[in-house]
């Protein structure tokens, strides 16, 4: 998408999507313990945004690691793990965190002050996380504060800093990818600026040893990419709002049409007239708040917790801004299903919200279940070479950001059916070819519209026609991919060329 359009998608969103949204999410959970801060208030849920491969969430429920999900809301004290597979956090002011294969993180805070800032804590147990924050837009908004925390360390973190931080047996490595990063040491702080990596101590406060470079590792360029697709939203919204998350999806995968007598509404792309907003997704149980619903869709975390869908003739279902920012107790009058003026209703049944457990689930139950009233379509890798966007599948599949201009091929698979595309993989540099890369390196893979130049023509990481077939997770940014089961595989190691939250 280009800058224009990217631009116009992000504009047409009115000021009332960002400014109604200001602090409305305290409303929506249990009242916050304020008895030992009186300013502080823990009601505050972040986005599981990217689920590649084996994922898994310990919610705070009582039953240990389940499967992740895209868009599952995370609250605090929650903890998040990979094991062949990678995943994304996505934070209320666009900033994001994303773990590698075979990595362990924990939110040990989750809050926001009485200035409307928010307070998070991030504690890196193992593996390997980047994190990046953006810039505030506003000189007046507040500013939020992050902190990393590893072994008996607590790195304090400014805006627009973007770190990779890799945890050892004895060590743990901090590269500054941006921003500069201050730590104490025996000598008082230190500095650790831009393209430089610190190595601390897991235990103690020794001051850290300082390398002049930063040593290149597989995962690096997919985490570019990701933090690139996140700062396009950061940098046209415009407005500061605390809750930008879930915006540049909505920008990338659907746009504001004109509805006639209903109005504009957005709808996403690849989405007929008898797409149906709730026809599948899940039911998410949170102790003390209750189920939430949790939409597969790779675009599906704003419109499914503020404003409404609505039915119009013709159309179909879009969605329309308004009301009250809803956290994980989504399911309200703000996120029902109505029938504008304009519009008959007819086709409309589907838009309604299905019905919600009464009971929490049992003892021993999975606290997550799948609603499915129709089929769940999907665009998907078809062959070593094309992908398939198929109609209906409002999105799910699709990668994000790497296949450009979404419009046309949607425009093509509604009136078609499908619509066909020649793609190829760039996927991380391993030291060993194509044919023979690892599980987990192919987490790191992304799909890019066209056919693969030379390999002399990539400076870093490599290029190959991948066949993922149906089951491929490339394509899974919003999909919902799930794990297996329980345990947690350990991936093979690549080598390197060098929440509204309940409280507990």
């Amino acid at each position: 998408m280009t800058k224009t359009l990217l631009f116009k998608a992000m504009t047409s969103l009115p000021l009332l999507l960002l400014g109604s949204m200001l602090y409305a999410q305290a409303d929506d959970a249990n009242p916050p313990n304020t008895a030992t801060d009186p300013g502080v208030s823990k009601v505050r849920i972040v986005r599981l945004s990217q689920v590649r491969g084996t994922v898994q969430i310990d919610r705070s429920n009582g039953r240990g690691f389940e499967p992740g999900i895209a868009n599952l809301p995370i609250i605090e004290h929650n903890q998040l793990r990979t094991g062949v597979g990678v995943a994304e956090v996505e934070f209320e002011d666009n900033s994001s965190l994303r773990l590698a294969p075979n990595s362990l993180v924990e939110f040990p805070s989750l809050e926001r002050d009485a200035s409307g800032a928010t307070i998070s804590s991030v504690h890196i147990i193992k593996g390997s996380a980047y994190i990046s924050l953006v810039k505030p837009q506003s000189g007046k908004a507040p500013v939020n504060k992050f902190a990393v925390v590893f072994g008996e360390r607590k790195l304090e973190l400014d805006p627009a800093t973007h770190v990779r931080l890799t945890l050892g047996d004895t060590d743990a490595k901090l590269a500054v990818l941006d921003g500069v990063v201050h730590a104490s040491g025996e000598n008082g702080l230190v500095n650790i600026p831009k393209k430089k990596t610190a190595t601390f101590a897991i235990f103690g406060q020794n001051e850290p040893t300082i390398a002049k470079d930063i040593e290149p590792t597989p995962f690096d360029a997919w985490d570019h990419d990701a933090a690139s697709y996140h700062s396009n939203v950061a940098s046209f919204s415009g407005v500061n709002s605390p809750y930008a998350y879930g915006m540049r999806d909505m920008a990338y995968y659907g746009s504001f049409v004109n509805a006639g007598g209903c109005g504009s509404m957005w709808r996403p792309y690849f989405a007929s007239a008898s797409w149906q907003p709730y026809s599948n997704g899940s039911w998410a149980w949170y102790q003390g708040a209750g189920y939430s619903w949790v939409s597969p869709y790779p675009w599906a975390w704003t419109p499914y917790h503020y404003g409404s869908w609505a039915y119009c003739d013709n159309v179909g279902w879009g969605w329309m801004p308004g009301g009250g920012w809803n956290g994980l107790n989504n399911v309200t009058t703000a996120t029902t299903a109505v029938i504008p003026t304009g519009g008959s209703g007819n086709g409309g049944n589907g838009g309604r919200i299905p019905h919600r457990p009464t009971l929490p689930p049992s003892p021993h139950a999975p606290s997550v279940s799948a609603v499915n009233t129709k089929p769940l379509a999907g665009s998907e890798i078809a062959s070593s070479s094309s992908f398939v966007f198929r109609k209906d599948s409002a999105g799910l599949g699709v990668p994000r950001g790497t296949l450009g201009n979404l419009h046309k091929f949607s425009n093509e698979s509604i009136s078609h059916g499908t619509a066909r595309i020649p793609i190829y993989a760039s996927v991380p540099e391993t030291g060993r070819s194509s044919s023979g890369l690892t599980s987990s390196a192919l987490m790191g893979a992304s799909l890019h519209r066209g056919y693969a130049p030379p390999p002399s023509s990539f400076s870093q990481g490599s290029s190959s026609s991948y066949s993922g077939g149906s089951n491929s997770n490339m394509g899974s940014s919003g999909g919902g991919a799930r794990s297996s089961g329980p345990s947690m595989p350990s991936a093979p190691a690549p080598s390197a060329p060098s929440g509204g939250g309940a409280r507990k």
